[in-house]
């Protein structure tokens, strides 16, 4: 397909990286319990068509999260080639089940206000620090890279408006602790694309560069693409998304999940930005996917272009 039209904006990245969270951040958020054989084919055709960091699971608690209750299942299923492949531990016990894998790269999830680290991380604002620093320490001890999230930095849905610097505050604290990235998470998707300029130039600020920090865009009021594009503007050159749109959002009625792949690839492709991945494989994917969840894709480009992909 010779569409979109490529056509380069002035002051944007020339090239873009696309963290992948589909096959965890996306499935944990839906009702479907997928087969462990199923996901781990959805990791390996991600991988194949281009991604260069596909995110495979999380260590977190069965009656937590069942629908990654087979998360070392599914990374010996994987083999090797998950070894590379980054998971999402929340505590030691995590970190642990990962470091028995030999696995290479692991994420903590990290909350911006009190009511979600409360709700999340049964831990007090500041006490979430603690909790993070052994396994932290522990996993940069053993040579691994450490990637840290931040959920709620554009607005909760508890305690509303969340301060800027509060966000700045959050984020330092676990750059310090030695995660090697940042990912700031609009968790309900009420971003809107001032708001994200004037975070990165508060983290700027604060002596944080855009070398260190990622998006993570929610989709829920339509804003996911208009706040990645003043993310590129900004110097943003990771974003993380989901294949197909996949995950809605706990937190927030009617919410349509993570930032489609597709919908991402479709505009940094248009405007020049070179990303590595092929469109069709990963919408072919996600109509895949789609089928075995048994409901269509929210991604407007799989809309799109589906017809054609299987």
């Amino acid at each position: 397909m010779t569409l979109p039209m490529t056509v380069p904006a002035d002051g944007l990245p020339a090239r873009v990286t696309i963290y992948e969270v589909g096959p965890r951040d996306g499935l944990q958020n839906e009702q479907a319990i997928v087969p462990v054989e199923v996901k781990a084919q959805f990791v390996r055709r991600l991988v194949a068509a281009g991604l260069p960091i596909v995110e495979a699971t999380s260590f977190v608690h069965p009656k937590w999260v069942p629908q990654l209750a087979d998360a070392a299942e599914l990374m010996a299923d994987l083999g090797e080639e998950g070894r590379h492949l980054p998971v999402l531990v929340p505590n030691e016990r995590g970190l642990d089940r990962a470091l028995e894998l030999g696995l290479e790269h692991i994420a903590i999830f990290g909350s911006a206000t009190e009511t979600f680290a409360a709700k999340n991380l049964n831990r007090t604002f500041d006490e979430q620090f603690a909790m993070f620093e052994p396994t932290v320490a522990r996993a940069r001890a053993a040579g691994m890279d450490v990637r840290a999230y931040v959920s709620m930095c554009f607005g909760d849905p508890w305690e509303g408006t969340v301060p800027i610097e509060q966000v700045v505050t959050a984020g330092t604290r676990l750059l310090d602790l030695g995660a090697s990235q940042l990912s700031l998470g609009d968790t309900i998707g009420v971003a809107t694309a001032g708001h994200v300029k004037a975070l990165v130039a508060a983290f700027a600020d604060a002596g944080v560069g855009t070398d260190r920090l990622a998006m993570h865009f929610h989709d829920t009021y339509g804003q996911a693409l208009a706040n990645t594009l003043s993310a590129l503007q900004a110097g943003i050159t990771t974003f993380d998304a989901s294949a197909g749109g996949l995950g809605g959002c706990p937190y927030a009625k009617s919410a349509t999940g993570n930032l489609a792949t597709e919908d991402l690839v479709w505009m940094l492709t248009g405007l020049g930005i070179d990303h590595g991945v092929d469109l069709d494989a990963v919408v072919a994917t996600s109509v895949w996917m789609a089928g075995q969840l048994g409901r269509p894709s929210p991604s407007a480009v799989v809309r799109a272009l589906g017809g054609s992909a299987g």
